[in-house]
């Protein structure tokens, strides 16, 4: 089933069919399973000499973690910390836990990772047992780490959680995968520590993030620049790989481009074929994409960076969450 197929079972009004709410029980149970051993106290979580602090969600499917990390990286180094960053490494072909270099194959480590890796210049481990891929980085003169991805990870104990929600589609049908987008409840909410809205209305004590567009930003070469305002009234190719191909979209035709739109599923893996179109149009994608993209640069590529923008209020909260865990951890 293709990935549109199922947006509109989860975000629209088709109803999920007999086969995905039969599956539901069988999720549970799994998702149940894999948190058992820790509820009952048989295994206890890893706990490292740094805070921790992970980025996740609720749904399955993009809400904006990784711009999110970056802006964390940042916003930590203004104030003196260095951090490092876990991740499973999702799309990638490693099983085992891996410091990634300073250039990363996509292919191996994962797009998310990568990206984190080349554009903020932190250290960045991969690892399915994230516990595992956590030690990597305590050699590597950090103050504290962030597990991209890892709200539902039991195998890490975190000092402060971080859950990003899709301010626009919410939480769908409200529904357990696989006949809806939740990994778990809405009332998981209660136990973290921020709730981060990405787009749309914040509500009542969830902290306000938006997606700001950089200047277009050659495949090929970094250095060559385009602002988007240069596309705008002509028709363009706009590629997304992620987990919710049109936000990007949106964004794109609000700067007031036509838009050829091409969806692909979540961590595509690209291949020359996939963007070798018989124009010669410009092809505009997103940062995720553009790093599995490189061996492509003849192509008229452009990728567009996001920053995320957040109340400095927020950032400062975790910032001096960070520093007295970090003192307290150290004594």
């Amino acid at each position: 089933m293709k990935q549109s197929d199922v947006d509109r079972i989860w975000y629209g009004n088709q109803p999920p069919p007999f086969w995905m709410r039969c599956l539901v029980p069988v999720y549970r149970m799994l998702a149940s399973a894999a948190r058992l051993p820790y509820r009952m106290g048989w295994r206890s979580p890893l706990r490292l000499p740094l805070p921790v602090i992970v980025v996740g969600n609720l749904t399955a499917g993009g809400t904006g973690k990784t711009p999110l990390v970056l802006a964390l990286i940042d916003a930590l180094r203004l104030r003196g910390l260095r951090a490092g960053v876990v991740s499973r490494g999702f799309g990638g072909s490693v099983r085992t836990p891996r410091l990634l270099d300073d250039s990363p194959d996509p292919s191996e480590v994962g797009d998310e990772p990568s990206l984190i890796r080349r554009r903020a210049r932190v250290p960045v481990a991969i690892g399915r047992k994230r516990g595992e891929a956590a030690r990597l980085l305590l050699d590597a003169s950090i103050d504290v780490v962030i597990a991209d991805d890892g709200l539902q990870n039991a195998g890490l104990a975190r000092d402060i959680e971080i859950c990003v929600i899709d301010g626009e589609r919410r939480f769908g049908n409200g529904r357990l995968l696989p006949a809806g987008p939740l990994r778990e409840r809405p009332e998981r909410l209660r136990s973290v520590d921020f709730v981060v809205c990405n787009g749309g209305r914040a509500r009542e004590g969830e902290i306000p993030m938006s997606l700001s567009m950089g200047s277009a930003i050659s495949v090929g070469s970094a250095s060559q620049l385009r602002d988007l305002s240069d596309f705008a009234g002509r028709t363009v190719h706009a590629v997304a790989g992620i987990g919710n191909p049109g936000r990007f979209f949106a964004a794109l035709r609000s700067q007031g481009l036509d838009l050829v739109e091409h969806p692909f599923d979540d961590h595509h893996a690209y291949v020359r074929a996939d963007l070798d179109f018989v124009d010669a149009l410009p092809i505009l994608m997103t940062e995720t994409d553009a790093v599995k993209c490189a061996d492509m640069a003849d192509l008229p590529l452009w990728y567009i960076p996001v920053e995320a923008q957040l109340p400095p209020a927020f950032l400062d909260a975790v910032a001096d969450h960070v520093s007295r865990l970090h003192g307290e951890k150290g004594q």
